[in-house]
């Protein structure tokens, strides 16, 4: 809880170095949506150490939303040789914290999902006497091991001996040397505690959304879209999701309605991903109920959940993915339409507490009851999208998710006490 000293400590300008595995310009919602739009455009200074997205992108020192960005060189290369080069100009470029750290005094230091850069940032803090924060998005240690234990992984042993060494350097030493850790949701703050990081240093900061730009974007809602019922999904088309489940959960939906459409927003990585999704429509007989559009500007994307009656979010119950905070759910409620969702830990406690949508199994029966459900009761629907509407503009904008932020940059800055400097690994 942000008591009322730190509330009245909100206008007090920071001056945050922000060295992350994001890369520039960033794009991902943490990066983008709270420092690049959130805290640059409320006039905190965010300076960034971060790897150039593409060739193109330019390297080096350039001016970025107020602050400068220090961005390390990329390419474009597939081998091993290209991918050991974009590793080294990283590292080396993460080394910058210590002359950036000498030359300013910055509020604090936030680091987001990395591991050596943030061995290297923790040194520099601790030497210079700086808060640092840590914010992860991703448990990409237990990733590491799920994918070599479950035969993902083309390296199986190199991926077993990644995670082992991203488990122990994040939750052994990183965390514990951090003022404050920043997670995606709930139920990863309670995975992360069960690591032994204490509850009370940890906050979540799940998905949102700026809602002005979404409705700017979008256009204007349809009462009643035209043509037939329409169910969406939005989102990458990896295989590893299985979404071929969703095209059996619709043929179960087709048989009862005949032209039901079910409408995929995205695209793969690989041609694989939508090969699969294809291949399973036309064994069921589906083609012409089954609508890939692959990759789409995100004002089309939101504009075709605009026109669906309804749209669907479903997480492979597995448990690297039950940490995670859907984004794509926040959108669709945003955009004010009823959702049907398996039982994933953010998704369904957000569900139930809107009354946005039906929670139901990772199971085809299920999920096309529920679909049916609502497709057969458009004052329903109409019921439930309004309700989710409301809840994302009272919990789930990006701007409460700024103030979130900043409430415990200000909490933490004002009972800490600054380390000394030779205690590297102190807490601060």
């Amino acid at each position: 809880m942000v008591d009322a000293e730190t509330i009245s400590r909100a206008d007090e300008k920071l001056e945050v170095l922000f060295v992350t595995s994001d890369l520039f310009p960033p794009f991902r919602p943490a990066a983008k949506a709270v420092f690049a739009e959130g805290l640059a455009a409320r006039g905190h200074r965010i300076d960034w150490l971060m790897q150039a997205a593409e060739p193109s992108s330019g390297s080096g020192e350039q001016r970025f939303k107020g602050g400068m960005a220090y961005v390390a060189p990329t390419n474009a290369g597939g081998s091993r040789l290209a991918r050991l080069k974009r590793h080294l100009a990283d590292a080396r470029n993460d080394l910058r914290v210590f002359g950036l750290l000498r030359k300013h005094r910055y509020s604090l230091v936030q680091i987001k999902d990395k591991y050596l850069g943030a061995l290297i940032a923790i040194v520099a803090a601790k030497l210079y006497g700086v808060p640092v924060f840590y914010w992860l998005a991703y448990p990409h240690g237990e990733a590491s091991l799920y994918a070599a234990r479950n035969g993902v992984a083309r390296y199986r042993l190199l991926y077993s001996l990644r995670g082992a060494l991203q488990r122990l350097m994040l939750y052994r030493i990183i965390m514990p040397a951090c003022t404050h850790v920043f997670v995606q949701s709930e139920q990863m703050r309670s995975d992360v505690a069960r690591e032994g990081i204490p509850l009370d240093r940890m906050t979540a900061v799940p998905s949102s959304v700026n809602l002005r730009d979404l409705d700017a974007k979008a256009g204007p809602a349809d009462d009643a879209p035209a043509g037939p019922p329409t169910v969406v999904y939005l989102g990458t088309l990896l295989r590893e999701r299985q979404l071929d489940f969703l095209v059996r959960a619709h043929a179960l939906v087709v048989a009862a309605l005949p032209d039901a459409q079910l409408k995929f927003v995205g695209s793969g990585w690989m041609p694989a991903d939508e090969q699969l999704l294809r291949r399973e429509a036309e064994r069921l007989g589906l083609s012409r109920n089954v609508t890939i559009t692959g990759w789409l500007p995100m004002p089309d994307a939101w504009q075709e959940v605009r026109r669906a009656a309804l749209c669907v979010s479903p997480y492979l119950p597995v448990p690297i993915l039950r940490s995670t905070s859907p984004t794509k759910l926040i959108e669709y409620m945003a955009l004010g339409k009823p959702v049907v969702a398996n039982d994933h830990p953010e998704q369904a406690d957000v569900l139930r507490e809107s009354g946005a949508g039906l929670v139901c199994g990772w199971n085809e029966q299920e999920f096309a009851a529920a679909i049916l459900e609502l497709l057969l009761d458009p004052a329903r629907r109409a019921r439930m999208g309004a309700a989710g509407r409301r809840y994302v503009a009272e919990h789930r904008t990006h701007w409460a998710m700024v103030d979130l932020v900043t409430g415990r940059y200000h909490q933490h800055l004002r009972v800490s006490p600054k380390p000394p400097k030779s205690r590297l690994f102190a807490r601060v």
